[in-house]
């Protein structure tokens, strides 16, 4: 019943996965005690939004990671430069909107 034909998964896939998961988890449970500590008398201190900045960043890297092996190291070599330059395309756009996101929110906490 093993199928030879089928190929074993990249070595980085494992960790890339791992990383996504585990990013994801410190991601939600800081929104979630950042929920609960929403209190209009009670002010969080701008330096604790690192922490899911950082989260995010894993995430978002492992799931740009995760795509390029399915997208790029997985295709014959006749096409791989033309899916390298728009998964790089996808790459750069994603991680702007990323920093983007992260630069807008951190500026309206230092505009109130």
């Amino acid at each position: 019943m093993n199928n030879p034909e089928k190929p074993s998964p990249h070595p980085l896939r494992k960790a890339l996965l791992i990383v996504e998961f585990s990013a994801l988890a410190v991601l939600l449970a800081s929104m979630g005690w950042f929920s609960s500590q929403a209190e209009p008398e009670h002010s969080i201190n701008p330096a604790w939004l690192l922490i899911p900045a950082a989260a995010s960043l894993g995430v978002f890297i492992s799931f740009i990671g995760l795509m390029y092996l399915r997208w790029v190291v997985a295709v014959s070599a006749a096409n791989q430069l033309r899916h390298k330059i728009v998964f790089s395309l996808l790459a750069i756009t994603l991680t702007s909107v990323w920093v983007y996101g992260i630069a807008s929110t951190w500026l309206s906490l230092n505009a109130t």
